[in-house]
């Protein structure tokens, strides 16, 4: 397979590696390009899942898996009945390993990352995406490095701690973190691995759409909710890939759906002024993105498909969470819940009974909950979890045995700088946490007893969930 990166925008082509987001001519969004096998020679082989679309997918040596992909195509039928459609179809990526579509960019990532000598990945996530990297990471015993905004669901932060991620807090929504994700792997050399600035996430991703094929015909309408925009695209691109092999003989429309407090994406087809200066705000975290990266590849799928962009409602989104677990048994999160709130005012308007849909449920509700809230009473979520992640770590070295700044840095396994290691242990000495004492010329730390206390606490949490 002949593989090059193009861009969308001018059709400027170069080479895969090193990998990157963006045309250096135009500044337009890459992606891969390459011929497709011969229809007569394609044979997709195992049990429905991830890695049964290998031939359609840039090549790896390393195949890091967990189970990803295979997920069920659920017949919604007392839904469709609810909306007034004959066929409705959930597209039920909860059923991932770790509970989300971003399972199939982090194994081919992950594997991508071993092939190519890396043992750090860095990556900027509001969620899903941290939390899937980092579980598939853990199964390759490599290091990953999450940079989280302020504001993100707990069931996804507790994930990544439990799978024993760095993580760092950056800005307050994730456009913040993914440009320091840019700036950190530049700067260290690490893995990117943030879904917006690695092309491999939409090849990964394209393969729901193969799926859905094989799984049932393709669909009049499939229903996407939009973030940063690349998601939508991906699908667009696998459909647009089965049409080309023969494997299919129509292309659906896509529909992408944000939230009323942050539609960047609708705004833009619309022409709206007002979506160069609004403070973005929606309880589905999942798609709270204020400057999405992938725009041009969300416009790109809609334009082709001859779909459509509309808003949901926060409120609209609650109702349709409920309403799809109490008739279909299905908890889905509050962005995946967004496709089924702008179904019912599609079918208003825009789809007719007779059509058939495909709502992608991208992750599960567990993971938005407020587990941590619920579990200890408190109202901190994502300030304990930041602190669990390394300042735990710094706790479980030093009661083992006393150590210093130089030393914990490499047992931490350098992933940060030593200055930001001497950081963490003044301020856990400014807690009572650890003590300080001189030896031999150096600064030793030892655990206070309040830091064992603290530490057994941070143990008994990380249990629980």
């Amino acid at each position: 397979m002949t593989l090059t990166l193009k861009c969308i925008r001018c059709s400027s082509e170069f080479p895969v590696y090193p990998l990157r987001s963006n045309c250096e001519k135009c500044g337009g969004t890459l992606e891969f390009a390459a011929e497709l096998p011969e229809a007569r020679k394609l044979r997709f082989s195992g049990q429905l899942g991830f890695w049964r679309y290998r031939q359609v997918l840039p090549p790896v040596k390393h195949e890091v898996s967990l189970g990803e992909g295979g997920t069920p195509l659920h017949k919604a039928e007392r839904l469709a009945k609810t909306v007034g459609l004959k066929e409705l179809y959930l597209k039920d990526e909860t059923r991932n390993p770790t509970n989300s579509y971003r399972d199939r960019a982090a194994a081919f990532l992950t594997s991508n990352a071993i092939d190519q000598g890396f043992e750090t990945l860095v990556c900027a996530s509001n969620g899903n995406m941290g939390a899937s990297l980092a579980a598939y990471t853990a199964k390759a015993n490599l290091i990953c490095h999450v940079l989280v905004p302020k504001i993100v669901d707990v069931g996804k932060l507790a994930q990544m701690i439990a799978y024993d991620a760095v993580i760092e807090e950056s800005g307050n929504i994730v456009d913040d973190s993914i440009r320091k994700a840019a700036d950190l792997a530049k700067e260290t050399g690490w893995y990117q691995a943030t879904a917006e600035l690695n092309p491999l996430v939409v090849e990964a991703q394209k393969t729901i759409s193969y799926e859905i094929n094989e799984q049932s015909a393709t669909p009049n309408w499939v229903i996407v909710p939009m973030g940063s925009g690349g998601t939508i695209y991906s699908l667009w691109k696998g459909f647009k890939e089965l049409k080309e092999l023969g494997l299919t003989n129509s292309l659906p429309r896509m529909v992408g759906v944000q939230t009323e407090g942050c539609a960047p994406i609708v705004n833009q087809l619309k022409d709206n002024e007002q979506s160069k200066s609004f403070s973005p705000s929606t309880r589905a975290l999942a798609i709270l993105v204020g400057e999405p990266l992938q725009s041009d590849l969300a416009v790109k799928a809609i334009h082709e498909s001859n779909g459509l962009a509309l808003t949901v409602s926060d409120s609209e989104i609650l109702a349709s969470e409920l309403l799809v677990a109490k008739l279909e048994g299905v908890f889905a999160e509050p962005a995946s819940s967004a496709t089924v709130a702008a179904l019912q005012k599609l079918k208003e308007k825009q789809i007719s009974t007779c059509d058939s849909v495909v709502c992608l449920i991208t992750g599960s509700g567990l993971k938005s909950t407020d587990v941590l809230q619920a579990l200890n009473k408190k109202q901190k979520t994502a300030g304990l979890g930041l602190a669990v992640s390394t300042k735990q770590k710094i706790l479980k070295i030093l009661s083992e045995k006393d150590s210093y700044g130089y030393d914990l840095w490499k047992q931490l396994g350098r992933i940060m700088t030593r200055a930001a290691v001497y950081q963490h242990l003044n301020e856990l000495a400014d807690r009572g946490l650890v003590v300080s004492y001189e030896q031999d010329g150096k600064r030793f730390f030892r655990i206070a007893e309040r830091g064992r206390k603290v530490l057994a606490a941070f143990d008994e949490i990380q249990l629980l969930m």
